[in-house]
């Protein structure tokens, strides 16, 4: 046995004749720096040995060495007799890892990026009516980031998308983010490799069917007969399985007519031309017993990669959830089908009692002090000098048992996606936690505390983002990507501002550039289709052009500039905030009619704010243009 290695524990069956038996060999991987052991159990029969460079117990038989001080590439040893023999021998394992250490872009994105550079260079030069073509460094990268949950924001992306097809703008955006119900629009769009490139109401027609079926048959001895053998399935392929793996294929239940064997990789059919936007997917990585205010990392999956954003750490997408260690590949398991994914996406069963006293108060004060191990800088304190070279000193006092009970009952979740950690057996050193990259996502209350972050960990605790902030917009974020314009396409239940306003308040606490968004109350009031957020002393933030799911306008015109007639009132009037309004987050059934009105609607909103789209694309170029003329060479 070596703890905490890889294989953990082997044995070795040597029979009742030592000497006929053939060789047993065992390998462990195991990380260096922990000064691991070896733990060798003997038979108890009562032989004579001799032992080597270890330490032997005789009442149970049992020796133990040093691995570190063993040398390299020489066998040793360690016990022997006139029967068998026990040797052992180390190595360094290949530098080459299947980790991507690094935070800049992979080379497939890379690539792709550049081919998408020349379809909106030509896009933004027809919609921007422009005399010349835009030069490489003219080009900005436009995001379109979507919010919201359920079947209302898989609905309205497909009317925003429609309007952003009409006006041209999708051929002028690189990336297109999402989480929770907005991935379910993602994922089907994407199984078209030309989805952008065609007129979208053939996808429209095919999920309005999805979306109002009977889904009774859902829950019939037939279809839970098909969960059984699925999760059963995937228990064997090696996947630890929980709750959100049977709503993940609920909702491939809700999504398609039969079983849906499309998985995330795939999706590189769709961009490796650079035809579409670049999809990405988000989710957060949470720590059992603390709530996402104190411990979440944000998580990003595109069809190239999934990776962690603070570690710099990403794996291909294809080997997402296999078995790795110290950065290498252990055991390559089958990629998930991507209704699993989007079960975790989704994963509206992951909430646990912290998350609605935040909702109620959005502060964690008062349960810190009672539940919450406290730690008191005592460097701080007039009598105790601290030198330049010294560690700050703390005063660590764990939380007592009724605080940790209580702690328990507040953070425990129902139920949370977990996968294999692609960080189990990396290192954390100083130098990692002082890179600046690492600090731009350094938001955790163990984040000085290598030792017990997610590399410690066996599995990634994934759940969906809305459970910190409502958005997808993290991963636009990153400087490597160089987002310059984010269409914030928002169709959030609730106070519509509330996510935007908290995502502001983060990314400023983070350092991390992001426009100042000032709304009086009265403008949340009576909120505008259409917002443009625009910080001008930095321009190394985006602009925000911010769409909330309001029903202003469209309440008297069927298209921008057309007024209804007396008869078409009916059409205008969509519910969209009302107790009774059919659009509830927990509403997974719409009427046809409800189907086409919200489709209308989010079509609308878009079209009826073509002057702010440009306003904000064309302010990018001169950015753009701006920020070459100023370069001191």
């Amino acid at each position: 046995m070596v703890k905490g290695s890889y294989e953990k524990h082997h044995e070795c069956g040597l029979g009742s004749d030592f000497g006929l038996s053939p060789a047993c060999q065992s390998s462990f991987h195991y990380v260096k720096y922990k000064q691991p052991t070896l733990d060798v159990k003997l038979p108890k029969e009562d032989l004579d040995y001799t032992f080597g460079p270890c330490t032997y117990n005789r009442e149970d038989g049992s020796l133990q060495t040093q691995i570190n001080l063993l040398p390299t590439e020489k066998k040793i040893m360690l016990a022997e007799n006139n029967e068998f023999s026990v040797h052992v021998k180390t190595e360094d394992c290949q530098n080459v890892l299947d980790v991507r250490l690094g935070y800049d872009l992979c080379p497939q994105e890379q690539d792709f990026l550049g081919k998408r550079k020349k379809i909106v260079a030509t896009a933004l030069k027809k919609v921007l009516g422009l005399e010349r073509d835009l030069q490489d460094h003219e080009i900005p990268v436009v995001a379109i980031m979507t919010v919201g949950g359920s079947t209302r924001s898989l609905t309205s992306l497909y009317g925003s998308l429609q309007g952003l097809k009409k006006l041209n703008i999708i051929d002028c955006t690189t990336y297109l983010s999402g989480f929770s119900g907005t991935t379910w629009t993602m994922v089907n769009l994407y199984k078209d490799a030309y989805w952008s490139q065609k007129d979208l109401d053939e996808q429209i027609n095919k999920t309005k069917k999805q979306v109002t079926k009977c889904k009774a048959d859902g829950w019939s001895i037939e279809r839970l007969k098909y969960y059984s053998r699925q999760l059963h399935q995937r228990k064997q392929e090696g996947q630890n399985t929980s709750f959100i793996d049977l709503w993940g294929l609920l909702i491939e239940y809700l999504l398609n007519d039969g079983k849906d064997n499309h998985k995330l990789s795939d999706q590189q059919q769709a961009v490796d031309a650079g035809q579409n936007p670049l999809p990405i997917y988000t989710a957060i990585n949470v720590k059992e017993k603390y709530s996402t205010m104190d411990f979440k990392e944000w998580v990003e999956f595109t069809p190239y990669e999934v990776g962690l954003l603070k570690y710099g750490a990403f794996v291909r997408t294809e080997n997402f959830g296999s078995e790795f260690f110290m950065g290498r590949l252990m055991k390559k398991l089958p990629e998930s089908r991507i209704c699993y994914l989007q079960g975790m996406w989704s994963s509206i069963f992951s909430l646990n009692l912290m998350y609605v006293w935040n909702l109620s108060y959005s502060s964690e004060d008062f349960w810190h002090k009672w539940t919450q191990d406290q730690k008191v800088d005592i460097d701080e304190e007039d009598h105790l000098p601290t030198r330049a070279h010294e560690l700050k000193t703390y005063l660590h006092t764990p939380a007592g048992p009724l605080s940790n009970a209580f702690r328990d009952v507040l953070t425990d979740r129902l139920s949370v996606a977990q996968y294999h950690n692609f960080l189990r057996g990396l290192q954390l050193d100083n130098s990692y936690l002082k890179h600046s990259s690492f600090q731009r996502w350094k938001d955790t209350v163990l984040d000085s505390s290598p030792n017990q972050l997610t590399q410690t960990e066996e599995y990634l605790s994934l759940e969906d983002t809305g459970f910190f902030i409502s958005t997808s917009s993290a991963p636009l974020l990153r400087p490597e990507r160089k987002v310059d314009v984010i269409l914030h396409l928002n169709y959030s239940a609730g106070l519509q501002t509330r996510n935007l306003e908290q995502s502001c308040k983060y990314y400023a606490k983070q350092g991390i550039p992001f426009p100042k968004v000032a709304l009086s109350e009265e403008d949340k009031k009576n909120l505008k289709e259409c917002y443009l957020f625009e910080d001008a002393e930095n321009t190394e933030a985006p602009i925000v052009l911010f769409f909330p799911q309001i029903n202003d306008t469209f309440h008297y015109y069927s298209s921008p500039g057309v007024k209804r007639s007396e008869t078409e009132m009916e059409d205008g009037r969509v519910d969209l905030s009302s107790k009774s309004s059919p659009y509830s987050t927990y509403s997974m059934t719409f009427e046809p009619e409800e189907f086409d009105q919200l489709v209308k609607l989010s079509e609308y909103n878009i079209l009826n704010n073509q002057h702010l789209i440009l306003q904000g694309l064309s302010s990018a170029v001169e950015r753009k243009k701006n920020a070459k003329n100023n370069t001191v060479f």
